[in-house]
């Protein structure tokens, strides 16, 4: 790994270095490094130290050789890759196995959202680089009364995977095997690591678990749980009355470990089952049977799972099977987001968000509505690695990632919101024209032109809402890429031009132009009406320019000095969903 770290340093470097007529900057290089390698922030000094040594050999090189690497290890539009899955650390014992499998267990209370993004991607990521089997496993047992499966979810889930370009080999239902749990929780029973609970659920927190002592069921005979556990099953029991648990021990240290239910009853109905099950098994006790039947290899879940995997360890003890290997990460979270299915169900519900796909959900779905491409999501992943520190992330990570990718792609336009009439005046042109680069970095897509119509010395054109409230007496501003105009009245919004035209006065303006405020502008005549779903959920209503009217569905674009959207539909009108600036 530290060879690899050496050796984008050096590339950083040499980049920067090449940018900088040969002298590459120790702070811009450390920038570059630890935006595109999150984890490596905990060794910052480290890192300062292998920055040093990288410029002071790259110091001493001439700047034609300097140049001359450069194009060794990059072409012209490619940028230096990050240390991404080079730091991903391999599985663990794979000598034992003949082949890796891996499982993705997704309850479908809703769609993916961000935050199972690193579960799916790093389980995607170690099987294909084994070769291995991924299985994807709907855990669709009966939740908690907050937690419902929802059923459009069975679809929504592998719509999110294939975006996200996970390949899995096999799809396996959860509620389709709760017989094979009721085979095994009868089996515990009978070797007595089992029994019947009929306490009320407080009372035995509070009096057998808290204080360690036993209750009266555990000691029970075998018959008399075998008992027990068929009254459990014909119904004799309602929800809540009886449960099932396994003898994990009464004396361990953690209270949590002692005697947990694997087994309880619920009235829900399952929207792929019925009403056909009553007694249900907890998350632990099927995924302890399941991960040994399924014969899963390596399992990958967040450390706030760590008790899981010791009941699961009590369980293949129980029966006597070898032990699967538990790889944990830390757990992500995102500033100023709330990563619930059950907030984003229940605001569905009640209409106050439009859908899974709402931007405010954070969904897969929402962030494929917006424009955040699968690879962007997969790179911020993949730099992520398996760290066991909790990561608080900014969307601005994201977003800084996906600008990278889509910025080459996306075409420019014109877009004023809220719009307002700002009249120039002393105008002596007849017509003035705008001639736009559709993309300022690939001139070769070719120009677009706004022309604008001068009427008795006066030119209108609309200005965004928000650029005419700030306006100032006296303030010189740019219309961008048109001319310099001078605000005499901002209450009326009206201007006059900088004396002379553009023309006359163009190295002028050159000079006032780097210090200027740039407003956007549109004509008043031949304007595209649209709409822009904002990520907080807003919707703005303003105007394209009129090249707008060739935009296709799914196309990602940039309006300029607004920010990037992605098009999500053309007919009625046309309406796209914001990406980020």
């Amino acid at each position: 790994m530290e060879v690899n770290m050496r050796e984008i340093i050096y590339q950083l470097a040499v980049r920067n270095a090449v940018k900088h007529n040969g002298k590459a900057s120790k702070k811009s290089v450390l920038g570059m490094f630890l935006s595109e390698n999150i984890e490596y922030r905990s060794r910052i000094e480290e890192v300062k130290g292998i920055i040093d040594e990288v410029i002071q050999e790259i110091d001493k090189i001439p700047y034609t050789e300097l140049k001359s690497r450069f194009s060794d290890f990059n072409s012209k539009n490619e940028k230096t890759r990050p240390l991404a899955e080079s730091q991903i650390p391999p599985l663990p014992d794979i000598d034992k196995y003949n082949k890796v499998i891996m499982r993705l267990a997704p309850y479908p209370s809703g769609p993916l959202h961000i935050g199972n993004a690193r579960m799916v991607i790093l389980n995607d990521y170690y099987t294909k680089k084994y070769k291995g089997k991924l299985i994807l496993v709907f855990d669709d047992t009966i939740g908690s009364i907050e937690k419902n499966v929802i059923p459009e979810a069975y679809d929504l889930i592998p719509e999110d995977l294939r975006y996200l370009g996970v390949k899995w080999h096999e799809t396996i239902y959860k509620s389709d095997r709760i017989p094979i749990t009721y085979k095994y929780c009868k089996k515990l029973i009978e070797m007595n690591n089992a029994y019947v609970c009929t306490c009320d659920a407080k009372k035995w927190s509070l009096e057998h678990r808290k204080k360690g002592i036993a209750c009266e069921h555990r000691n029970k005979s075998v018959e008399h749980n075998l008992d027990e556990w068929e009254k459990m099953l014909k119904g004799v029991y309602s929800e809540g009355e009886a449960v099932v648990r396994m003898k994990t021990g009464m004396d361990l240290p953690n209270p949590a470990l002692r005697d947990n239910v694997i087994m309880r009853i619920s009235n829900k109905v399952h929207p792929r089952v019925g009403d056909k099950y009553k007694v249900w098994p907890l998350l632990e006790f099927s995924w302890g049977i399941d991960d040994h039947l399924l014969g899963i290899t390596h399992i990958l879940r967040g450390k706030d799972l760590m008790h899981e995997d010791r009941l699961e360890s009590i369980i293949w003890d129980f029966f006597k099977w070898p032990k699967v290997k538990f790889i944990h990460y830390g757990l992500i979270s995102f500033r100023n987001i709330k990563l619930s299915k059950t907030d984003a169900r229940i605001k569905i519900e009640k209409g106050i968000y439009d859908g899974w796909s709402d931007p405010r959900v954070w969904s897969i779905q929402s962030l494929k509505k917006r424009g955040i491409l699968p690879e962007s999501i997969r790179s911020l992943i993949l730099q992520l690695g398996l760290s066991l520190a909790d990561i608080k992330l900014s969307p601005k990570k994201l977003y800084s990632i996906n600008r990278s990718k889509i910025d080459p792609i996306a075409n420019r336009y014109f877009f004023v919101s809220e719009p307002k009439i700002l009249e120039i005046q002393n105008v002596t042109d007849v017509q003035y024209s705008a001639k736009l680069l559709i993309h300022p970095d690939y001139p070769e897509r070719g120009v677009r032109t706004i022309n604008l119509k001068v009427e008795s010395g006066t030119l209108k054109v609309y200005i965004d809402g928000n650029d005419a409230n700030k306006l100032e007496n006296g303030e010189i501003i740019r219309l961008k890429d048109l001319l310099n105009i001078k605000i005499i009245d901002k209450k009326d919004l009206k201007a006059e031009i900088i004396p002379g035209g553009i023309n006359e006065f163009r190295d002028y303006q050159q000079k006032l132009d780097k210090k200027l405020k740039i407003i956007q502008w549109l004509p008043l005549k031949n304007n595209i009406s649209l709409e822009i779903v904002k990520d907080d959920g807003k919707i703005i209503s303003g105007l394209g320019e009129e090249s707008c009217k060739d935009l296709e569905v799914d196309q990602l674009i940039q309006f300029e000095r607004f920010g990037f959207c992605r098009v999500d539909q053309i007919s009625p009108k046309i309406k796209l969903y914001f990406a980020h600036k």
